[in-house]
């Protein structure tokens, strides 16, 4: 048995999951997530995974599918990982996910296709692939927040970026002396009477705001919110949606499956 390992690194994680082959989409044997300073332990996790779905055969991984937003040093720290002996990958066997005109059913129309980061196109393959025939918006809340909108036939046309919920905080702490750092947290009700409740529910409203107007301008008849900030923003948002755990891994697991 040989398995498929997905790798999405971001700005902040590093997460990854492993599935078999004919595998439903999103169903992981296993699955982990890093910060950027804990990354070393990354190959003991797998290894550890491995071990457990071989139930003491010799491990294999077949296929190995990697987004990274996160810079050549990340991507060089991943290649030295995915290189060691006792994961016995080979390198035809590595596919550094980039975004392209067209993949699993989902076209591209950005007005240079290479340009659209591959998380993006990897997330809104994931929504396209959980949504087909629907005219869809996919919001991913992490460092940044990006909000893309899919037609009901796949088509990609593009989006919005804004920073993220943690950064919006971050900005207003930084560049205004009497402002405190706030964490996120539950959105006040109605209008804040102390300022830490009115950064956050000004941070939360820009949020939910942006995915509000894309949602309209979409005529979207669903939308999906991902990301770690997710579980504070999707509570603000007052359009239909649902909230799905890391919507760029489920995009690389329906490429994958449709190469």
């Amino acid at each position: 048995m040989t398995y498929d390992l997905l790798i999405d690194a971001g700005n902040t994680r590093i997460k990854w999951a492993l599935a078999a082959p004919a595998a439903g989409l999103g169903d992981w044997l296993a699955q982990g997530a890093h910060m950027h300073a804990e990354a070393a332990d990354f190959p003991p996790a797998l290894s550890s995974a491995l071990a457990a779905a071989s139930a003491g055969a010799v491990p294999a991984i077949g296929r190995v599918l990697v987004a990274n937003v996160a810079g050549q040093s990340v991507r060089d720290m991943l290649a030295g990982w995915l290189a060691a002996p006792q994961l016995r990958i080979q390198p035809p066997a590595i596919e550094w996910f980039a975004s392209i005109a067209q993949r699993a059913g989902v076209r591209n129309a950005y007005r240079n296709p290479a340009q659209l980061g591959c998380d993006r196109f990897a997330a809104a393959i994931g929504a396209h692939a959980l949504c087909p025939g629907k005219a869809i918006v996919v919001a991913n809340c992490g460092t940044a927040t990006t909000i893309d909108a899919i037609t009901a036939d796949g088509t990609f046309l593009g989006g919005m970026i804004l920073p993220g919920l943690g950064l919006m905080a971050t900005s207003l702490a930084r560049n205004t002396a009497q402002l405190p750092q706030i964490k996120p947290g539950k959105l006040p009700e109605g209008f804040a009477d102390n300022t830490d409740d009115a950064i956050l529910s000004g941070c939360l409203a820009a949020q939910a705001g942006a995915i509000e107007r894309a949602f309209e301008l979409h005529q979207a008849v669903e939308c999906i919110i991902s990301g770690g900030a997710a579980p504070y923003v999707a509570p603000a948002v007052p359009v239909p949606h649902r909230h799905v755990e890391n919507i760029v891994m489920i995009g690389l697991h329906a490429a994958l499956r449709s190469a």
